[in-house]
């Protein structure tokens, strides 16, 4: 995964051989069949991989705060920026889709970004911040919310107009989930 990593962060899933990763780690074809079963397997792994640094990552930012709605923008945030790095764009938002297929790509995101957002949701609505109750269906769209804002962001000409869009846009949408302050 070391080896692999960097390389498909560099120049992507299809622009890198199988044998480049085991000669670069100094393994054998046969480890990489082992591990992995194959190079889609190892970028499944480096993609998982990613996703928990990201979770960890939110987590440590939103860790040090009380209150649930500096958190909510905390780990929004947080997430947006992870999202901007050049390896976290080439490998989980240009790459992953496409190399795992959308329903096993969004199945992994779900297992990362959707477990934060009904916590953080829960944590609103016990609170009295939340407008309205949480549920599973209204997680998943705050979280398909979330998921096509990055995506628009990286496949945008324009990366830095597009964020200013999508901070824009995030908060005209998210604002209808919380009560009015006061």
């Amino acid at each position: 995964m070391k080896a692999a990593r960097p390389m498909f962060a560099e120049r992507g899933y299809a622009n890198v051989a199988a044998d480049e990763i085991v000669a670069a780690a100094g393994l054998t074809r046969g480890a990489l069949h082992h591990h992995f079963k194959d190079k889609q397997g190892l970028f499944r792994a480096v993609f998982e991989q990613i996703e928990t640094e990201l979770s960890d990552e939110i987590d440590a930012a939103i860790g040090v705060v009380d209150d649930t709605a500096t958190r909510m923008a905390i780990s929004l945030r947080t997430f947006l920026d992870v999202c901007e790095r050049p390896e976290v764009v080439r490998i989980a938002l240009l790459d992953a889709p496409t190399v795992l297929g959308w329903d096993t790509w969004r199945a992994i995101e779900s297992e990362h970004g959707l477990k934060l957002i009904n916590s953080l949701m829960t944590q609103a609505a016990s609170e009295g911040v939340l407008a309205h109750e949480p549920s599973e269906v209204l997680a998943r769209f705050v979280f398909s919310v979330l998921v096509e804002a990055v995506m628009v962001i990286a496949h945008a000409d324009d990366a830095t107009e597009a964020r200013a869009q999508v901070e824009h846009s995030l908060g005209i949408v998210l604002s209808g989930l919380f009560n009015a302050p006061g």
